[in-house]
């Protein structure tokens, strides 16, 4: 049974873990070679263009960044997010100290993860299933005890991406300077009780 914990933040920003014994609606797959003409579609459908990094790509430029991620070659760990039994996103983690220290203000510890992650449906946006995919998998990373905390880095214009880490618990703070220009610092800290995030 997978120990369902899903991370959201009050008004007066006190982070706090609601747990159910029910099963998670998403189910996080390791991305396979298999996959990648499914990502390749996705990555050039019209709402990611305007902040997936990557752009127009093609399907060897697809396998040439992601093959290594399947590997184990490079940081970046890659999965499908399926939600009741369909693909219906991309998303993946990767530790914070293994990547360059221009991403980041500070020198992350061990136990730092950063994630990115999108929706390939852009007619699914608004509807919540991005907050309830990051929940899961914000979830799924914490069963390990030890992760200690989570970051992303949206774009300041990004709004519907900063709501989206907000309402899952993500705290902003400020602006910092990336290779890929400004973004926000967000962090989801693990809560004191990490017991709660052990998978039953």
């Amino acid at each position: 049974m997978f120990l369902h914990g899903l991370l959201c933040e009050d008004k007066n920003s006190i982070v706090r873990l609601l747990l159910t014994l029910e099963e998670p609606d998403f189910e996080f797959r390791p991305l396979t070679d298999m996959n990648l003409a499914l990502l390749h579609d996705w990555l050039n459908r019209p709402h990611l263009q305007e902040w997936w990094r990557d752009g127009v790509t093609s399907l060897k430029e697809v396998r040439e960044k992601y093959l290594p991620r399947i590997a184990g070659s490079d940081a970046a760990r890659p999965y499908l997010a399926y939600y009741n039994g369909q693909p219906v996103g991309y998303i993946q983690f990767y530790e914070a100290a293994e990547g360059s220290l221009e991403w980041w203000p500070d020198e992350p510890e061990p136990g730092v993860l950063g994630i990115d992650q999108f929706l390939a449906d852009g007619n699914r946006l608004d509807q919540g299933l991005g907050t309830m995919m990051i929940s899961e998998f914000v979830a799924f990373l914490m069963a390990d005890p030890r992760v200690t905390e989570i970051r992303v880095d949206p774009h300041p214009d990004n709004r519907r991406a900063i709501r989206c880490y907000e309402k899952v618990g993500f705290q902003d703070l400020g602006r910092i300077t990336t290779p890929d220009g400004p973004a926000l610092m967000m962090i989801l800290k693990r809560p004191s009780s990490s017991a709660d995030y052990v998978a039953g």
